[in-house]
C-alpha cells in the first residue's frame, strides 16, 4: 500500500513537480542575492533617524518599507510624478532601482500558478499535495528498507538507480516535507480558506488638527529600531485628519503628525506569526540560508524523479507481475519474498497462480513489507528466502529480522520457510536458517520445516510445492520455469594458459564488452558498468543453469577478463578452456558490490590461492590512486600458475601494489598462505589496527585456514574476524 502510495503520485506528477522544484530552487538564491547586494542599516539605527534621512533626501516621501532581506524602498511624489529608489540607510539617497526584478517575478509567476492564474494556483497546490504524500511515503519506505528509524543513514546495498534514489531522499525528504506543507498552508490563505486573524489597529478619533512634528519628538520612532521595521507610511501632505502609520514585527500603531502622540496600537496576534513563519519557511525572505539549504533540497527533485523511474523499470523488469494479488487485509495466505537479484520472484509467482488457481486468496510482498497486524485473515505465511553473500539478508528482505525481533511475541499464524541457494557456496540458505532460527525464538507455530531449492532447480521445487499441498489438503503442482537472464555474446580476444604442468589446466580468459545501447548506459544494465569482483554468469550450452565466474577486470580496462580452472567433467568449465580468440560465449553481467574494495586510502590486505586471484589482480590493476595494498597470493607450482606472474612486477613497480607475498604449495617445503600470514603477524595486526580491510578469494578449505589464521594474529589485539565481519571490513567470496 505504501509503495503503490509512492509511486503512482511520483510517476503521474513528475512533470509538474520538476517545474515546480527547479523554479523553486532558483528562487531560493534571490533572497539570499538581494540580501547581500542591499545596504543594510546599523544594529543600532533608529526609524525616527531613518525616516529624517529620507525625508531630506526626498521631501515629498510617502511611504518607506523594509524587506526581510535589509533591504530599505522609499516612495515619493515630486513636482507630481511618483519615484521610488532602494536607498543607503547612512544617508537617505536612492542606491539602486526600486523596479521588481523581471526573472524574478516570472519565475514567481511560474512557481505559483504556472501562468493560468487560479487554476494554476489550483494544480500547483496539486502538486504540492503529491510532494507531501511522496515524501510521507518516502520516508516511511526509507525506514523500511534500512531496517527502522534508528538506522536511518545506514549503508546500503543494490543497483545504482536505486541507492542514488534513497541518498538523495534521506538528504532531501525533509526539506520537501517542509516545503509542500507550506506551500499547501499558503495555497489555502491565498483562497481564504485559512482567516488573516489581522486587525487594524483602532485610532483615536482625537486628533491635535496640525502638523509639522519632527521625528525627534516622536518617541515610538526614536525607540523602533530599522531592523524591526515593516513599514512606515507618512501623512497626506495638508490634510490633518491623516496619521502617521507604522509596521513593526511586534504590531502596527498609529501617531498624530502633529504631537507624535501614539492614537493606536494593535500588537501581531499568535496566529499572524505563524502565518509569517509559514511564509518565511517556504520563501525564504528572512531567512535566506534556510532558503538556500531548502533550494538546494529541491534539486534533489527531478534526480529523484528520475531515479525513481529506473527503479520502477527495473522492478518491472526484475519482478514477474503477479495478478490477482489480494490486499494484505484480505489474504487467506501470505507470500513474503527475499530476493537479491529477482530469481526468487519467479517462484513466488509460480506458487502465487497455483495457490490462486487452487481456490486460496495470495497476497505476495516483499520481506521488507513485513508487518503482521495487517494479516487480519491470514491462515498460513510462506516465506521465500535467498542468501546474500556470507550470510546477509537479500535487498527484498532488509530489516526483516529485525521487525521479528521487535515483536513482544511471533503471530500465531503457522509459518512456512524455503530457502534458495547454490550448495557449492558455505553459506548456502544461511539467510533462510537464520529465519527460522528467529521465529523459534519468539516460539512462531511452524506448518512446515525448513526447506531448500539448490540452484534454482524446479524439480526441487515441485517436491516441496508437492508437501505443502498435502498439508493444506490440496494438489499442489508447481511447474516453475525460470526466466532466463538476459544474455549477451562475449567474444575471446586472447588468452594466457597455465597449470598443464600440476595437471590443473587453467587460463585467463580475456573478452571484448558486448556493444552497450543509450538505455543500458542510462541505467547501468547489461554490461555498461561493471567492476572487478562483480560476476559474470555464464550459459554453457545444454545447460540452462549458468556457472558464475568473479571478473579480474573493470568497464574502464576496455576488456572482460576471467581466472578459468578446467575441471574434470566440469560443462561450462571445459567449454571455456576449449575457446579460441574469436569463439563467443552467452553471458550476464551481476553485480557483487559486498565484494568491491570500496573507495578511500585505508590499506587493503588481499588473500587469495589458485584462480582466487581473479578479482584481486583486478583490484590492484585498477588501483590507479596508489592505495597501499598488500597481496597474499597462493599457488601450487610458480613454474606453472603464477598467474599474472607477467604483470604483477609492473603493478608494483607502478605504486599499485605495496607488497606481494606469495606461496607454493607443491614442493619440498609446502607453503600456504595462512603460513604467509602467521609470518607477517605483526604487520598483520599493525595494519588492522590502522583500519585495513581484508578481502579473501578461493576456495573454502583455503578460506577457512585464513580465517584460523587471522583469529590467531588478531588476538592480542583484541579483534576477531567475526568483528570485522560485522564492520564490513572483512570480506570473502569463496566457491
Amino acid at each position: 500500500m505504501i509503495r503503490a502510495l509512492h509511486r503512482w503520485p511520483g510517476l503521474l506528477a513528475l512533470a509538474l513537480l520538476t517545474v515546480l522544484a527547479l523554479s523553486g530552487a532558483v528562487l531560493s538564491v534571490f533572497p539570499a542575492a538581494e540580501r547581500l547586494a542591499a545596504p543594510q542599516a546599523a544594529a543600532e539605527m533608529s526609524v525616527a533617524a531613518l525616516a529624517e534621512r529620507v525625508q531630506a533626501a526626498y521631501p515629498g516621501v510617502e511611504q518607506i518599507r523594509r524587506a526581510p532581506s535589509g533591504r530599505i524602498t522609499a516612495y515619493w511624489f515630486e513636482q507630481g510624478a511618483p519615484g521610488a529608489a532602494v536607498i543607503n540607510p547612512e544617508t537617505g539617497a536612492g542606491v539602486g532601482s526600486a523596479d521588481p526584478n523581471q526573472a524574478e517575478r516570472w519565475l514567481t509567476n511560474l512557481h505559483r500558478s504556472l501562468f493560468l492564474g487560479d487554476g494554476g494556483r489550483v494544480a500547483t497546490a496539486v502538486g504540492a499535495a503529491a510532494m507531501l504524500v511522496l515524501s510521507l511515503s518516502g520516508t516511511a519506505l526509507v525506514a523500511r528498507r534500512v531496517g527502522g528509524w534508528r538506522r536511518w543513514f545506514a549503508p546500503l546495498r543494490g543497483p545504482f538507480p536505486g541507492r542514488l534514489h534513497v541518498e538523495l531522499t534521506r538528504g532531501a525528504v525533509f526539506g520537501l516535507l517542509l516545503s509542500s506543507a507550506t506551500a499547501l498552508w499558503m495555497t489555502a490563505s491565498t483562497f481564504e480558506l485559512i482567516p488573516d486573524g489581522g486587525a487594524a489597529p483602532v485610532v483615536s478619533t482625537a486628533l491635535s488638527g496640525r502638523t509639522g512634528v519632527t521625528f525627534a519628538d516622536m518617541p515610538a520612532l526614536r525607540d523602533a529600531k530599522v531592523a524591526e521595521l515593516r513599514e512606515l507610511s507618512f501623512p497626506y501632505p495638508g490634510d490633518t485628519t491623516d496619521v502617521f502609520t507604522l509596521e513593526t514585527e511586534r504590531g502596527t500603531g498609529t501617531f498624530d503628525q502633529g504631537t507624535g502622540a501614539l492614537l493606536g496600537w494593535t500588537n501581531l496576534t499568535a496566529w499572524e506569526h505563524v502565518l509569517e513563519t509559514v511564509y518565511m519557511l517556504h520563501t525564504g525572505h528572512g531567512a535566506a540560508a534556510l532558503g538556500l539549504v531548502l533550494g538546494l533540497m529541491a534539486l534533489g527533485v527531478p534526480a529523484m524523479g528520475a531515479t525513481g523511474v529506473l527503479v520502477w523499470l527495473r522492478g518491472r523488469r526484475g519482478r514477474p507481475r503477479i495478478s490477482a494479488n489480494q490486499p494484505a487485509g484480505r489474504a487467506g495466505t501470505i507470500l513474503l519474498v527475499g530476493s537479491e537479484g529477482g530469481s526468487t520472484w519467479g517462484f513466488a509467482a509460480t506458487l502465487h497462480a497455483a495457490l490462486t488457481e487452487a481456490g486460496h486468496s495470495v497476497h505476495a510482498a516483499p520481506m521488507s513489507a513485513f508487518a503482521p497486524d495487517r494479516y487480519a485473515r491470514a491462515e498460513r505465511i510462506i516465506v521465500l528466502a535467498s542468501t546474500y553473500g556470507d550470510g546477509d539478508a537479500p535487498a527484498s528482505a532488509k530489516g526483516f529480522l529485525e521487525r521479528l525481533e521487535a515483536l513482544e511475541r511471533a503471530p500465531g499464524i503457522p509459518l512456512v520457510v524455503l530457502g534458495f541457494g547454490d550448495r557449492s557456496f558455505p553459506a548456502f540458505c544461511t539467510f533462510a536458517s537464520a529465519v527460522v532460527a528467529a521465529a523459534g525464538a519468539k516460539a512462531w507455530p511452524e506448518l512446515l520445516p525448513l526447506d531448500t531449492i539448490d540452484r534454482q532447480s524446479p524439480q526441487d521445487f515441485a517436491r516441496w510445492g508437492r508437501a505443502l499441498g498435502q498439508k493444506l489438503g490440496i494438489e499442489l503442482e508447481l511447474a516453475h520455469q525460470p526466466v532466463p537472464p538476459a544474455v549477451a555474446a562475449l567474444t575471446l580476444t586472447s588468452r594466457r594458459d597455465y597449470g598443464a604442468e600440476v595437471q590443473a589446466p587453467t587460463a585467463i580468459l580475456r573478452f571484448a564488452p558486448p556493444p552497450v545501447t543509450l538505455w543500458q548506459r542510462l541505467t547501468g544494465t547489461g554490461f555498461a558498468r561493471f567492476a572487478a569482483g562483480d560476476l559474470i554468469g555464464v550459459l554453457p550450452e545444454g545447460s540452462a543453469v549458468p556457472r558464475l565466474y568473479s571478473l579480474a577486470s573493470s568497464r574502464r580496462d576496455g576488456f572482460v577478463e576471467i581466472v578459468v580452472k578446467k575441471h574434470p567433467g566440469g560443462l561450462c568449465s571445459g567449454q571455456l578452456s576449449g575457446l579460441e580468440p574469436g569463439d563467443s560465449v552467452m553471458a550476464f553481467l551481476r553485480r557483487n558490490p559486498g565484494f568491491h574494495p570500496g573507495r578511500g586510502h585505508t590499506p587493503l590486505i588481499l588473500i587469495g590461492a589458485g584462480t582466487g586471484i581473479g578479482p584481486l589482480a583486478g583490484f590492484v590493476r585498477g588501483n590507479a590512486g596508489r592505495r597501499p595494498i598488500h597481496l597474499f597470493f597462493g599457488m601450487r607450482d610458480s613454474r606453472s600458475d603464477f598467474f599474472y606472474g607477467e604483470d604483477l612486477p609492473g603493478w608494483q613497480a607502478a605504486g599499485g601494489l605495496s607488497r606481494l607475498v606469495t606461496t607454493v604449495s607443491r614442493g619440498a617445503k609446502p607453503h600456504y598462505v595462512q603460513d604467509a600470514l602467521r609470518a607477517e603477524a605483526a604487520d598483520i595486526a599493525r595494519l588492522v589496527r590502522a583500519g585495513a580491510r581484508i578481502m579473501v578469494c578461493g576456495g573454502r578449505d583455503m578460506a577457512a585456514g585464513v580465517a584460523d589464521a587471522l583469529a590467531e594474529i588478531l588476538a592480542p589485539v583484541g579483534l576477531t574476524p567475526a568483528a570485522l565481519k560485522a564492520e564490513g571490513r572483512y570480506v570473502e567470496d569463496v566457491y
